[in-house]
């Protein structure tokens, strides 16, 4: 097998993957949004098999409300991403590595034929880089101090080769939203859980248990507000464990793409082992940006393992399994280009 074919099946794997999981994000959401109002409707049923329930307003308050949140924080999450993290735009070097850094970007540009991104250093020793932004035009890339002065040239291309691999593949614009979209669940599940504690919930009682139960509806409408009730209550950690799934096939996608305009799979797998040979936690950057980044910049242990538990915890895919792949299409790339016997 050629390296092509391996680059370009990694890829379309990897799409294949994250379009199944945005998939299930979307059903997710609205069955959250409507779920009560469907328990509603059945209850609703009357002894003539008439039911009273018809307009499903408790999915549409919540819809509106939801989009509203969500239209703020996709709005403002990029740049709330850079000032958390202390990041400086590089617009005038100063230095011969601040140089180096900026004309790699231009490079990486003009290899993956998008706009160069602005250029942002965050002052942290841990190397370590994210991207940001909602799509070509108005993307950022941010590396820390520590990742420049870490990596040579051909290693700081390939992670740069990365972030605008996410650039590329409009992982920043489906990051922001899959982010904007966690924080509205986390404050439906809340909002709705206060509801039924306070005693919002009483009038949802009196409608379920007044009606359904004369026509035999009442079984199907207690299923279903019990599931509603249940995925309302584990609704933040669902939400959380699809994000991250995304989020690590969106840096396996990367990692394809990024060896895609760089030709170099070596030179990321060698950035990947000094990147993961740091002992300490990228301080500068929180859990709000870190699953943005190439590397996790928490050290969580779930990052570190393969498993079930990596495959289920992790923001990232396990590190040596991505050095294993990329150590394997650099060996298909050298194998392909040896002169044949």
């Amino acid at each position: 097998m050629s390296e092509a074919p391996n680059l370009f099946a990694q890829q379309a794997k990897n799409r294949r993957q994250t379009a199944v999981w945005v998939a299930f994000f979307v059903l997710f959401f609205a069955w959250l949004g409507f779920g009560g109002d469907a328990a509603l409707y059945y209850g609703s049923i009357d002894a003539n098999g008439q039911a009273h329930y018809t307009v499903p307003w408790m999915g549409i308050v919540v819809t509106f409300i939801a989009s509203l949140v969500a239209w703020n924080s996709w709005s403002r999450g990029p740049k709330r991403i850079l000032w958390s993290t202390g990041a400086v735009e590089l617009t005038t070097p100063h230095t011969t590595e601040e140089k180096q850094l900026l004309n790699v970007v231009e490079e990486m540009a003009i290899a993956a034929g998008l706009p160069r991104p602005k250029v942002y250093v965050v002052n942290d020793p841990d190397p370590n880089a994210f991207a940001t932004g909602h799509g070509p035009e108005t993307a950022a890339i941010a590396v820390t101090s520590g990742l420049v002065q870490a990596l040579n040239r051909e290693e700081l291309q390939a992670v740069v080769g990365h972030e605008m691999a996410h650039i590329r593949n409009l992982d920043v614009r489906l990051m922001t939203m899959i982010a904007a979209l966690v924080g509205v669940i986390v404050l439906l599940s809340d909002g709705m859980g206060r509801m039924f504690r306070g005693g919002g919930g009483r009038g949802l009682g009196a409608l379920l248990g007044g009606r359904g139960k004369k026509v035999g509806g009442g079984a199907i409408t207690l299923v279903i507000l019990a599931l509603w009730l249940i995925t309302l209550l584990l609704a933040p950690l669902i939400s959380r464990l699809m994000a991250m799934a995304i989020s690590r096939n969106r840096e396996y996608l990367a990692d394809a793409t990024g060896v895609q305009l760089t030709r170099n799979p070596a030179a990321l797998a060698a950035a990947l082992q000094k990147i993961e040979a740091s002992e300490t936690p990228t301080t500068s950057i929180k859990g709000g940006a870190a699953h943005l980044c190439i590397a996790d910049p928490l050290g969580r242990a779930a990052n570190l393992k393969e498993g079930r538990l990596a495959d289920l915890f992790g923001t990232h895919p396990p590190m040596v399994k991505r050095i294993t792949i990329l150590r394997g299409m650099a060996y298909q790339q050298t194998k392909s280009a040896a002169p044949q016997a």
